[in-house]
C-alpha cells in the first residue's frame, strides 16, 4: 500500500517545534480543496467542514512539528553546536546528515564525531550527549559558517520516506505528520460524505513536541464539544518492548484507542461502536494520568473538553526510521469520520 501523496509531502516537509511554516502550508493548500482553511498567530493551522444539522462540533487534533536541532553556538573553524528542539537519545544523531532551514535557503550538513580510530578507551565506553556532538557543513571557516547560518537556524535530519514490503513506510517526523495528515483525511472523508450534524474542524497543531503549546491555544480558541487527538503510540510487536507495560499493539492491528483518567468515557464508548459498525480492527490501551499527547491540556480547556486519544502504532519512535503500517493509518481516519457522522445533533457527553 504506498504512501498517499498529501502523507508523503507532509514527511518530506522541514519543520521542528516553532518552524512548521513548510509543513503546515502543505497541509493547508491540501486541506483547503475541501475545507475552509485558517491559521493563527502561533501557527496552528485548521480545516472546517460546516455541519449540516446543527449538532456538535468536534475538533480532531494532530499536531504537526516534528523534532529538530537549532544552532547555539559557530565557533572560528566554523563547525555549528546545537541543542534538541524534543526529545532526542543523541546516539542516533551521530553520523547523521541534517538539512538547516536559513535565511537563504537550505543548508546540508552532517553530525560529526571524533573517528572512533582516536578516541581514547574511556572515551569509546562514554555514551555520546548532545554537547559532544557539532554539524560540519563545510565552510572553511567560522565566517564563512556565520554567512551561510545563523544561532537560532533550526535543522532536521535528512531522511526521506522510503516504502517497505507489507505496506509498510519508514520516515523520519512520521510522529506526528501522522496524526496531522489523520486529521486532513477524517475531515476529508466527512466533506466526501456530505458532511456531518456539527462542525467537524481538523487541527494541525504546533510546538507539541516542547510542551504541547498549540494545543493549548488552539483548543482555547475553537472550544469544542468534543476533541479527539490523534497521535503515535509504540508498536509492541518490535524486539524489546514488554506488552505487560505497553499493551500489545502489532503493526497492522489497526488504531489505538486509550482508556485513562483525563479520557472521557462516553467518547470511547461512541469510537468502539463506530469501529464495530464499520469493521475497522482496533486495539486498546489505558493511561493513568498523563497520556503525553495534547489530550493532556486540551481535556481540561475552558470549562472543560471531552477528549479522547486515538493513536497509530510506531516502531522506533523519535528516529529518523520510524516505521509504520499505512492500513492503520487509513483506517484510524476512516474511523474517526465514522464517529462524526454518528454523533447525532443532541448527543449528551455526560459522564
Amino acid at each position: 500500500m504506498p504512501l498517499p501523496d498529501v502523507l508523503r509531502a507532509l514527511l518530506t516537509a522541514n519543520g521542528p517545534s516553532g518552524f512548521e511554516t513548510a509543513p503546515a502550508a502543505v497541509w493547508r493548500e491540501a486541506a483547503g480543496a475541501f475545507a475552509e482553511v485558517a491559521v493563527d498567530e502561533m501557527g496552528n493551522s485548521t480545516a472546517t467542514v460546516a455541519g449540516t444539522g446543527g449538532g456538535r462540533s468536534v475538533a480532531i487534533v494532530g499536531h504537526v512539528d516534528e523534532i529538530g536541532l537549532i544552532v547555539t553556538h559557530i565557533d572560528d573553524k566554523g563547525f555549528l553546536w546545537f541543542a534538541g528542539v524534543g526529545g532526542w537519545d543523541p546516539q542516533i544523531l551521530v553520523g547523521q546528515r541534517v538539512v538547516l532551514s536559513t535565511r537563504g535557503g537550505q543548508v546540508p550538513g552532517v553530525i560529526g564525531k571524533k573517528a572512533i580510530h582516536l578516541l581514547k578507551k574511556e572515551e569509546r565506553e562514554k555514551v555520546a550527549e548532545l554537547k559532544d556532538l557539532h554539524i560540519d557543513i563545510g565552510a572553511a571557516d567560522g565566517e564563512e559558517a556565520k554567512r551561510l547560518v545563523r544561532v537560532g537556524d533550526a535543522a532536521v535530519i535528512a531522511a526521506e520516506p522510503v516504502e517497505l514490503p507489507n505496506g509498510r513506510a519508514a520516515s523520519k517526523a512520521m510522529d506526528n505528520r501522522l496524526g496531522a495528515f489523520v486529521a486532513y483525511e477524517a475531515a476529508r472523508l466527512v466533506a466526501e460524505a456530505g458532511g456531518a450534524p456539527g462542525d467537524v474542524v481538523a487541527v494541525a497543531g504546533v510546538q507539541e513536541e516542547i510542551g504541547l503549546n498549540g494545543a493549548r491555544a488552539v483548543s482555547y480558541r475553537l472550544d469544542p464539544d468534543a476533541a479527539i487527538v490523534v497521535d503515535v503510540t509504540h508498536a509492541t510487536d518490535a524486539p524489546g518492548i514488554d506488552p505487560k507495560e505497553a499493551g500489545e499493539h502489532a503493526l497492522g492491528s489497526g488504531p489505538v484507542l486509550e482508556r485513562g483518567s483525563t479520557l472521557h468515557p462516553v467518547l470511547y464508548d461512541r469510537l468502539e461502536a463506530a469501529a464495530e459498525a464499520e469493521a475497522i480492527a482496533y486495539t486498546v490501551t489505558a493511561s493513568a494520568g498523563r497520556t503525553g499527547t495534547d489530550a493532556d491540556v486540551i481535556h481540561f480547556s475552558r470549562g472543560g473538553v471531552p477528549t479522547q486519544c486515538v493513536s497509530l502504532p510506531l516502531r522506533y519512535m523519535h528516529s529518523p526510521v520510524e516505521v509504520v503500517q499505512v492500513s492503520d493509518v487509513l483506517d484510524a481516519a476512516k474511523l474517526i469520520a465514522a464517529f462524526c457522522r454518528r454523533l447525532e445533533p443532541d448527543a449528551t457527553f455526560a459522564r
